[in-house]
């Protein structure tokens, strides 16, 4: 019969019977090596990711708060920036949608964005925040007033209430002559988003970092042509 000492691998201690197997200096260093490089993989797999992401803060449900992932915020952020580049002197109003906000900054910075937002944690953004309470559409600066050639929102909850009041802040920014309209909001809303805003569904779906119940839809008041999966045939 081979005994136990025949037969260990040379980098590996196996004592008799029952007793813990240990590992040579050598391959206890080597291995410490392959934990070490694995741990450098993992931290940078996770800063990559972070850099990619936008810092929010944390959604507040009782505001009926649901931020975009990554895709659709990046999606609608570069729709935008092809709107501005077509178009003189342009200026984004993001009513009620900071994810869009924050994505269009990181993207370009110079970007001329506003946000208009009821929870003042996004006072952060300084001088392009402004607050606003969908109950009172039309009580912002006079500044604003006709002022956004390119206007997004999301109104933040899927009832005809809040869209109609909706509506009325976006006639109060919307500059004379050529506007673009883009409105983020449940499928249920489609009937009205034509009737009161004259919009189309886009083919491309928004999604939420949080999974929700009810299908969201991209409308616009303007052909995307082949961006956006183009408006959706009827």
């Amino acid at each position: 019969m081979e005994t136990v000492k025949d037969t260990v691998h040379h980098d590996v201690v196996l004592p008799a019977d029952d007793e813990t197997p240990t590992l040579s200096s050598n391959a206890l260093e080597a291995l410490k090596e392959f934990l070490a490089e694995q741990n450098r993989a993992v931290e940078e797999a996770t800063s990559a990711a972070a850099e990619d992401d936008v810092a929010l803060v944390s959604e507040d449900w009782r505001l009926s708060q649901f931020w975009y992932n990554r895709e659709t915020a990046e999606t609608v952020a570069n729709e935008v920036l092809n709107l501005c580049r077509s178009i003189d002197s342009p200026a984004v109003a993001c009513i009620a949608c900071p994810t869009l906000y924050a994505y269009l900054k990181k993207i370009d910075p110079n970007v001329p964005a506003q946000i208009l937002e009821y929870d003042k944690r996004f006072k952060q953004y300084g001088s392009e925040f402004t607050f606003y309470d969908y109950n009172l559409p039309e009580d912002l600066p006079s500044s604003m007033k006709h002022s956004y050639p390119i206007i997004v929102a999301d109104p933040p909850y899927l009832s005809q209430e809040c869209l109609e009041k909706v509506t009325k802040t976006i006639s109060f920014l919307t500059r004379p002559g050529q506007a673009y309209l883009l409105l983020l909001t449940g499928e249920v809303q489609s009937r009205r988003a034509s009737e009161l805003l004259g919009l189309r569904p886009c083919a491309f779906r928004p999604d939420h970092s949080s999974k929700l119940g009810n299908e969201f839809r991209l409308f616009t008041n303007y052909d995307p042509g082949t961006r956006l999966g183009g408006w959706e045939q009827a």
